[in-house]
């Protein structure tokens, strides 16, 4: 079994921000690919899906808990499911990377990442990790811009490429597959 979390802040007010980019590849994701209708689990914080990719039971994880206490919604699905740890990828934003970037990492620090802190210090450290460039413009505080919703330009580049890379590097790094670069 694998297992995908999306780190994020639950709640309307943050919807399409850029700190919640992941949820917008999950839209993404699912119109490209089928997979369960998310169900939520108040009592271990999470909300989860399930998508079989090459008969490989995966499932789909939206932590209930804003993202300093990330770790809370992994630690209690991996126990649940018994899940091993190299069998999970967390996808997260950095705002110190160019908007449009993506990049796969095995082991890294959190880059002041609070949601990937959060995991480094009470779950464990060598995990693999996608991440997506947000960019961050230091004319704002930066609680201010990983706020900020992405404009219609930005949300049409994430659709139309980004999103593209991520979904490579997911069936490339999870489950082994020979993706072709053209």
């Amino acid at each position: 079994m694998k297992l995908i979390v999306w780190l994020w802040n639950p709640g309307k007010k943050y919807e399409k921000t850029r700190h919640n980019v992941w949820f917008l590849f999950l839209d993404y994701l699912k119109e490209k690919e089928k997979f369960s209708d998310f169900k939520s689990e108040s009592k271990f914080k999470w909300e989860i899906s399930e998508w079989k990719i090459n008969s490989e039971k995966t499932i789909l994880l939206k932590p209930h808990t804003f993202m300093n206490l990330s770790w809370e919604s992994l630690r209690k699905v991996v126990d649940f499911y018994k899940i091993d740890l190299d069998d999970i990828i967390v996808i997260y934003d950095d705002k110190d990377m160019e908007f449009w970037k993506v990049r796969f990492r095995k082991t890294w620090s959190a880059g002041g990442h609070n949601g990937i802190k959060s995991i480094i210090n009470h779950f464990w450290k060598d995990f693999k990790r996608i991440k997506i460039g947000i960019w961050y413009d230091n004319k704002y505080d930066v609680s201010d811009w990983v706020l900020w919703k992405f404009s219609k330009e930005e949300l049409e580049k994430l659709n139309k490429e980004v999103f593209e890379k991520v979904l490579e590097l997911l069936n490339v790094e999870m489950f082994k597959k020979n993706i072709s670069h053209n």
